[in-house]
């Protein structure tokens, strides 16, 4: 199929045409018919997969007729809702680049920055608005929004939503639009709370799924390093240096921990920097595209900051900390090896790891490939998870006295480690 048999308007062909786009991925092709229909649409796809075409596209083709003139008064048609700001961006500039041929103007809005500018412009009028929950419904509540003209009510990356916590403010924006709107729902996931949401809000809705999560992996090569937690700042920057590595997007578990990796780095003279929700707007855009332009060799990130970057040509994902959550480790690594492009996963993995690197594997249907003979390993009898040893009731207050003594030393350590580490 290419895009020309879908029927679109010559405004939206001739801007895809500019952007060398011939034919549709799979979640386009088998989206596009059905938003264009005004069918609800219910789409499971990873990051990567060309989902935000996948519905920017027909909106645009839908909405071109409506807005007419650049002089006609503008209401709200279409709403997206986002979790991150990073990803509200990536859709704005989306709309601009498939629309720039239509009089169809859009916004995007987030918290975290001085509301003046986003409202100066609501108060002109627009027709496509990005947001994150909390931003649009305190700019409603002030009053600087109107949903009642409403078409198109998009939630994208429906499960991150919904790991924020922001499922609730999700509910309260439904709400607010009219019932006659088109609900297009898109998650990576397609968990309980996410089903029943898409069962109460959408009419009829058609569901379509492309990629499974666990097939993704396959076309990534995959590395493990077992590694004693201590010695993972060390082995990183063994693996920059003496590989060569360049262009290198690692994922921490904290925020913290993404902070302490960057500054070991920067120590060492590796030119580095981190995202994550602790971090300003204007610096995570800064930094992101600081990475992009490669004025900087290393990004660390943690997965709610890094979700719906979409960096082109990225040649290496580190997993320092591996996710407890499995299909977050296949998101991470599907950020590179994309549109047929080689790509490298790299994932160290400490001892308290095991049972994560153990999901993941029974996930992706694969064992990951050990790389054996690095200057860091940790020895042999700490590779399967060691039973903790009950205390003897029976011994007298001496030997009692004695453990808890030996107790609090190993506490005490763990603390330390603990407090080096996160």
């Amino acid at each position: 199929m290419k895009f020309e048999d879908l029927n679109l308007l010559k405004n939206i062909q001739q801007a895809l045409a500019d952007e060398g786009y011939e034919a549709p991925t799979p979640i386009q092709q088998q989206a596009i018919p059905i938003i264009l229909e005004g069918t609800d649409l219910v789409g499971c796809a990873q990051t990567g997969t060309g989902k935000t075409a996948a519905f920017a596209i027909p909106i645009l083709n839908d909405l071109h007729p409506i807005v007419g003139s650049a002089k006609k008064r503008k209401y709200i048609r279409t709403l997206i809702i986002t979790p991150t700001r990073e990803l509200a961006l990536q859709i704005g500039e989306s709309f601009e680049t498939y629309g720039r041929y239509t009089n169809i103007t859009q916004l995007t809005i987030f918290g975290g920055v001085n509301q003046t500018p986003q409202t100066d412009q609501l108060k002109k009028g627009v027709d496509v608005l990005i947001a994150t929950p909390g931003r649009l419904l305190d700019l409603h509540k002030q009053g600087f929004i109107n949903l009642d003209h409403l078409h198109h009510l998009v939630l994208d990356e429906a499960d991150q939503m919904l790991d924020m916590g922001f499922i609730h403010d999700v509910k309260k924006i439904i709400k607010l639009t009219p019932d006659n709107r088109q609900t297009l729902l898109f998650s990576a996931t397609m968990p309980l709370a996410i089903r029943e949401l898409a069962d109460t809000f959408l009419t009829n809705p058609k569901y379509v799924s492309v990629t499974p999560v666990s097939s993704t992996a396959e076309r990534v090569k995959q590395q493990l390093y077992f590694v004693d937690k201590s010695d993972k700042r060390k082995l990183l920057y063994h693996l920059i240096r003496n590989e060569n590595l360049s262009n290198v997007l690692v994922f921490t578990r904290t925020k913290h921990g993404a902070d302490n990796v960057v500054k070991a780095l920067k120590k060492n003279g590796v030119n580095s920097g981190a995202i994550h929700g602790d971090k300003s707007q204007s610096a995570r855009v800064k930094m992101l595209d600081a990475f992009k332009n490669k004025e900087i060799g290393v990004l660390v990130a943690t997965d709610i900051a890094a979700r719906g970057i979409d960096i082109e040509n990225l040649p290496y994902v580190i997993n320092f900390d591996l996710p407890n959550i499995p299909e977050t480790y296949v998101h991470r690594i599907g950020r590179t090896g994309r549109a047929g492009n080689e790509g490298l996963a790299i994932s160290f993995c400490s001892k308290d790891e095991l049972p994560y690197l153990k999901d993941i594997e029974k996930l992706i249907r694969l064992k990951i490939k050990v790389i054996e003979g690095h200057p860091y390993p940790f020895p042999e009898t700490t590779c399967e998870p060691q039973q903790e040893k009950k205390p003897d009731l029976r011994n007298n207050n001496k030997s009692a006295q004695r453990n808890g003594k030996s107790k609090s030393r190993k506490s005490e350590g763990s603390k330390k480690n603990k407090k080096r580490w996160y």
